[in-house]
């Protein structure tokens, strides 16, 4: 490597942590973090910084948090800053054409799917909801298309067949972590080059709504499985029953008899709800203003009657 990199690192939530993390372990200099400016958050609706900004704080590096990376004053701190580079994991906003030509290597995003495929901003719950068996993080150049700049570098994780959402995202960050830092490392000694994405194989992830969320108990079970997955933990399955929400777990299917779709049979330790194919098991079950509970223990308290059936 001819020589550390000067590296601002631009992200917000949680995931984006084990990356930071690896940044600061790394050879290469990290002289800021950029990070969406503090929300509400919990209970109270307090303001809140981002996890990024605490754990940069945290470490004595310096925190910039533009309402928007458009702005003047940002830009202009950030060409003071000199970065060699900008590394991006999960940052949340549009980033502008005369913010991207500020480093020399341009900004690098971490983005966790094989691109071209699920570009987007929920590319692991697509590809949990689509069934892949294999998904990874890829780190390439923004530009201003979405994702569909040329890429550095790729690694696989294959996807288990009861993976959600949160789990297999949680994986991506740890892997991708090294991904990022192997990055740099080619850049610092002038032995990576971008490769442009192929023309093929291009697919969306738009972001999973609590709309979408919505369990359509007509469906089969498998994709039903899967929906739920992709779900778990945001924006979090639903269903209803007597006009109140109930969010629900991972579901099994099961070999039962089929029910009707929606109707809702509890019997032993096992609360099975009919789809368009086999019924499913519920798993964990949370009424409203409730914590989550077993199946089971909900089926005991709704005491539901015969026929009863989730909308």
């Amino acid at each position: 490597m001819s020589g550390p990199l000067r590296v601002v690192f631009a992200g917000t939530p949680a995931v984006a942590l084990p990356s930071l993390d690896a940044v600061i372990d790394s050879a290469h200099q990290l002289v800021a973090a950029i990070t969406r400016p503090d929300a509400p958050a919990g209970r109270g609706r307090h303001e809140s910084a981002s996890p990024i900004a605490r754990r940069a704080e945290t470490a004595g590096i310096e925190v910039l948090k533009p309402a928007r990376p458009s702005d003047p004053d940002f830009q202009q701190r950030l060409r003071d800053l000199a970065p060699d580079v900008v590394v991006v994991v999960a940052y949340g906003a549009l980033v502008p054409v005369p913010a991207l030509e500020i480093p020399k290597h341009g900004w690098v995003n971490l983005h966790f799917s094989l691109l071209p495929a699920w570009r987007g901003a929920a590319p692991v719950q697509h590809a949990v909801l689509h069934g892949d068996q294999m998904t990874g993080a890829t780190t390439f150049v923004l530009e201003p298309g979405l994702d569909t700049g040329p890429v550095l570098g790729v690694l696989t994780e294959a996807i288990r067949p009861r993976d959600t959402a949160g789990e297999l995202l949680g994986r991506l960050a740890t892997a991708g972590a090294g991904l990022l830092v192997a990055t740099l490392d080619g850049l610092a000694s002038g032995e990576l080059r971008a490769v442009p994405q192929p023309g093929h194989g291009i697919s969306l992830a738009p972001k999973l709504t609590t709309a979408d969320a919505r369990i359509q108990w007509t469906r089969p079970a498998m994709h039903i499985d899967r929906a739920v997955r992709a779900c778990t933990p945001a924006p979090g399955a639903w269903t209803t029953l007597r006009d109140r929400r109930i969010k629900l777990g991972p579901v099994m299917p099961s070999k039962l008899e089929p029910l009707p779709a929606g109707e809702a049979c509890a019997t032993g330790d096992a609360v099975a709800v009919g789809t368009g194919t086999q019924p499913v098991l519920l798993g964990t079950v949370q009424p409203e203003g409730k914590a989550p509970m077993s199946a089971a223990d909900w089926a005991r308290g709704a005491r539901l009657t015969a026929g009863e059936r989730f909308t």
